[in-house]
């Protein structure tokens, strides 16, 4: 079992929905924790709010897309404070376009975020951790990491790189005391979709019976799987059963995903 009192945690993507919801359950836990994202009042407000409960954060603004930011943050965290004993990889960014809609450099873009930033913080924090022969990481995707969807496509790939990076870590980190998990929330009442419009359009409609989740859910879906030390955290259940079906019966789900998906004005309804 993780402990969660007294540990040092740093949360990407921190300035709203998860990843706030996420730092504020951390500290009303016991951990101190450092939030990252770019919007430097959005992390004021989530720190106030945690100081307010007495609890213990710590903010930086940091562009997360670029490898010497992460390097340089990496460096000054480590000297001001520690090696985290929990690194949240949550930053995230993603338009829901088919391949030919995508403009150029945005399917880069979408890559950096999750992925890169995400494999660059880990790479920058990981001597740390093995030198010290504990850490927990924890990786947050979706669930297309295990179904693609149509209609978002460079999505789709970053989502599948993070499940994937998580599984080679998972796999290179064996018996070191390094955890590693994957994060995987089904659709949740964040800010996230204000910013991407036509996401919720183009969301397959065999999706919709799957309940909506408060970034707090969320939360504490992580924390509880952190302390448990689990591989995978899926939730809400419904959406568990759902990719338990796609692992056994993979054409059929395919086949509901597609046939309620978004599709081409060239393909009609």
């Amino acid at each position: 079992m993780t402990q969660i009192a007294d540990s040092l945690a740093l949360i990407t993507g921190a300035s709203r929905g998860i990843g706030a919801a996420t730092g504020i359950a951390l500290a009303r836990a016991g951990a101190s924790v450092i939030l990252l994202a770019r919007t430097q009042s959005g992390l004021e407000q989530v720190a106030s709010q945690i100081s307010k409960e007495g609890g213990t954060a710590y903010c930086y603004s940091v562009d997360l897309s670029a490898a010497r930011s992460m390097a340089h943050i990496s460096e000054t965290i480590i000297a001001e404070h520690a090696v985290p004993d929990i690194l949240i990889n949550n930053a995230g960014t993603g338009k829901w376009l088919f391949t030919e809609e995508t403009p150029g450099g945005d399917a880069e873009e979408m890559m950096t975020l999750p992925y890169f930033a995400a494999f660059n913080l880990t790479r920058s924090l990981l001597p740390g951790m093995l030198a010290r022969h504990s850490g927990h990481i924890v990786n947050i995707t979706s669930a297309v990491a295990y179904r693609a969807i149509p209609g978002a496509t460079a999505y789709n790939a970053a989502c599948w790189a993070i499940r994937g990076f998580t599984e080679s870590l998972r796999a290179d980190l064996s018996r070191t005391g390094v955890k590693v998990m994957l994060m995987v929330p089904g659709t949740s009442s964040t800010p996230g979709y204000s910013h991407y419009p036509g996401v919720e359009e183009r969301m397959p409609k065999i999706l919709n019976i799957v309940p909506r989740l408060t970034p707090e859910k969320v939360a504490q879906a992580l924390i509880r799987g952190i302390q448990r030390d689990q591989q995978v955290v899926i939730t809400p259940s419904l959406l568990r059963l759902m990719l338990g079906f796609n692992h056994l019966f993979p054409w059929l789900v395919e086949w509901l995903v597609i046939r309620t998906g978004w599709k081409h004005t060239s393909r009609g309804a």
